[in-house]
Formats: C-alpha cells, sequence, structure tokens
C-alpha cells in the first residue's frame, strides 16, 4: 500500500485532481467528508461539540448549525483549538480504519485541505500538492464560486502560503493549465504512484 497525502490551496483544484486519481483506481479517503460524518446527528462527536459549546450550535433538526459553530470559533483561536482537539482525532481514527479496509498494494490518497498547516505530511509516504498562481486561485474563486474578491482573498489568506505547501511537495502538479492539460499530467503522476506502490509491495522503497 502507498499512501498518499493530497493538498493545495482554496482554488488550486486539489478535488478535480482527487477525482481524477479516483478515475485511475485510487482510493480516496476525503477528511472534509469524513469530518462532516463524525459530528452527524446522533454520533459521540456531536455530543462532544455540543457539550463543548452549548445546544445554540445545533440546528432546528438536531444537526450541527455550521455557519453559527464557525462564527463561534473562527474569531476565537482558544475555541478553534478546542473544536479541532475533539473533531481531528475523530477524523484520523476514521481515516485510518478506511485506510486499514483497502486492498494490500492499493494506492491510498488521503484529500486534506489543511495538510500543511496541522504538519501532517510525516503521516503520509509522499505528499503530492495541487498548485496554482493566486492569480488563478482568485479568478477561480469569483468567477466559478461567485465569491466576492474580498472573501475569496480572506480565505486565501487564511490558509499556508503556497510557498509552505511547496516547501512539503514530493510531487507537485501545477494546476495553471486548462482540463485536458491537467488529465496528461495526473496521468504521468499515476504511473509514478504505481510504480512506488509496486516497490513497496515487493518489499522496496518507496522513494
Amino acid at each position: 500500500m502507498l499512501t498518499v497525502g493530497l493538498t493545495g490551496g482554496i482554488g488550486a483544484g486539489k478535488s478535480e485532481v482527487s477525482r481524477l486519481l479516483v478515475e485511475h483506481g485510487a482510493v480516496l479517503i476525503d477528511a472534509d467528508r469524513i469530518a462532516r460524518e463524525v459530528v452527524a446527528p446522533g454520533t459521540p462527536g456531536l455530543a462532544a461539540v455540543t457539550e463543548a459549546f452549548g445546544p445554540e450550535i445545533l440546528a432546528g433538526d438536531g444537526s450541527l448549525d455550521r455557519p453559527r459553530l464557525g462564527a463561534l470559533v473562527f474569531t476565537d483561536p482558544e475555541k478553534l483549538a478546542l473544536l479541532n482537539s475533539i473533531v481531528h482525532p475523530l477524523v484520523g481514527a476514521r481515516s485510518r480504519e478506511l485506510e486499514s479496509a483497502a486492498r494490500p498494494g492499493s494506492v491510498v490518497v488521503h484529500d486534506v485541505p489543511l495538510l500543511t498547516e496541522n504538519g501532517l505530511a510525516p503521516l503520509y509516504d509522499l505528499v503530492i500538492v495541487v498548485d496554482a498562481s493566486p492569480e488563478t486561485q482568485l479568478d477561480r474563486l469569483v468567477r466559478l464560486r461567485g465569491m466576492t474578491e474580498e472573501d475569496a482573498r480572506a480565505r486565501m489568506s487564511a490558509q499556508a502560503s503556497r510557498e509552505q505547501r511547496l516547501e512539503i511537495a514530493d510531487i507537485v502538479v501545477d494546476n495553471d493549465v486548462p482540463l485536458e492539460a491537467l488529465k496528461e499530467r495526473v496521468d504521468r503522476v499515476w504511473e509514478e504512484l504505481t510504480a512506488r506502490a509496486a516497490r513497496s509491495r515487493e518489499g522496496g522503497s518507496t522513494e
């Protein structure tokens, strides 16, 4: 098995790269999706978050009111740290569970938006960073996601810098290109990943 950490700044196109890798046969473990699952109604995670922040962070149907919780924690570093201390271990445990269920020899891709920020690179055999220029990111966020330029710039500046992400990258996928060119680049990356997985299966190094 080869474990891959996949990350990239908002608007860089990480979701598209993960989709293309899945088409090739990668096993995808999506940290954002798991983060939602572990605080779904009826879970111990939601119970712990409610105990920490009070019942006012619940919507009328008993689910987590994400905008309300977000407004509460993202302006208060201590509250954000408390939320992370509840959610991150649950996400990590579920991710490991899903990884262990993958077939031997699989390429397991962990899609982790905050991989750089949380210092998670050592958890994986290698890290892929999807890279795009800040101008490209801004254009995509405004044109494709409907954000205002101010909101888009704020979201970008809240993340790790481009330089910090590139520093931890074993493979960089340059996504300042049209989709067809991106597909070709991901094809080459997949060849490299399967070669490394094969070496790992044979007991050699993945380097």
